[in-house]
């Protein structure tokens, strides 16, 4: 489980994205686009679950894209070419159902444009029609742009600022095309990554057009094993896991609400247990 290769796709204070590449052959034989590994860095690591972005069969390779959020994905961050992961497992999580259906919308928002990208691939790989609708806040912290639009029929990028493509939010694009394409060449498929803020109001949007709408939860989850419950989720009444259950569901069918309430309850939990570990690693008495 060496690191064969590292890239720092963005680092611009505070968000710092990074790109391994890591020696995992069984892994990589098994791999298919949805699915998700459990990296733990270092021996005091957490468990962290990350989308696979790309396996390699032959090389016996797969990539991970991160973005440091805390004290583990931090670890993670530090480790150099040549250095191995404490622990690596997968793939888990149900993989995304290739098949054709034509002419499917893809919307990927901030570090979600990397979970996009393979499932992007193997839908245009079977001869999918793709379209593809990707935001940041600017320019600068777009990730994987160019090998988004080289699968991509049509391609459109957003900005907050303006700093390139259009100024303002995919979901802006989404429901322009959608009401473009209604009535006359309509899509047959949206698939979503992103913040959850996003992801709600992309499936407001294709509920009111009767759009299947597939999104991906792995921004949920925590232990990745289905014993914390931090990735529960009401769909369809019922109760699901986002690691065990997921992490891909019906947009339409998610209660959003509950969902949405549920992803801020541990943000302050999580900033002071990342600053305990801090000071444990610095030497200084913890009070």
């Amino acid at each position: 489980m060496k690191i064969i290769d590292k890239k720092e796709l963005i680092r611009k204070d505070p968000l710092r994205i990074t790109q391994l590449r890591i020696i995992a052959p069984l892994i990589a034989q098994k791999a298919r686009p949805g699915q998700f590994v459990v990296v733990i860095p270092t021996a005091t690591g957490e468990r962290i679950p990350l989308t696979i972005v790309e396996s390699d069969k032959e090389t016996g390779t797969i990539t991970l894209i991160f973005q440091h959020a805390g004290y583990s994905t931090g670890k993670l961050g530090e480790l150099g070419i040549g250095e191995t992961v404490f622990s690596l497992a997968g793939p888990l999580g149900t993989p995304t159902q290739i098949k054709k259906f034509g002419r499917i919308l893809i919307i990927g928002g901030g570090v979600g444009i990397a979970e996009v990208y393979p499932v992007t691939r193997a839908l245009k790989h079977i001869g999918n029609q793709i379209t593809t609708i990707i935001g940041a806040r600017s320019q600068d912290l777009f990730i994987l742009r160019k090998e988004l639009q080289g699968l991509s029929d049509e391609f459109f990028a957003t900005t907050d600022d303006g700093s390139t493509g259009e100024k303002g939010l995919v979901t802006d694009v989404l429901l322009r095309l959608l009401e473009k394409n209604h009535n006359n060449t309509p899509y047959h498929l949206a698939y979503a990554v992103g913040p959850v803020a996003m992801m709600k109001k992309v499936t407001e949007i294709t509920e009111r057009y009767s759009l299947k709408t597939i999104v991906s939860l792995n921004a949920l989850m925590v232990d990745a094993t289905g014993m914390c419950g931090c990735c529960r989720v009401t769909v369809d009444k019922e109760t699901k896991f986002a690691c065990i259950d997921g992490p891909e569901f019906d947009a339409h069918l998610v209660d959003w609400d509950e969902l949405f309430q549920r992803s801020k309850m541990y943000e302050k939990k999580e900033k002071h247990i990342c600053n305990l570990q801090r000071i444990a690693d610095s030497g200084k008495r913890i009070e």
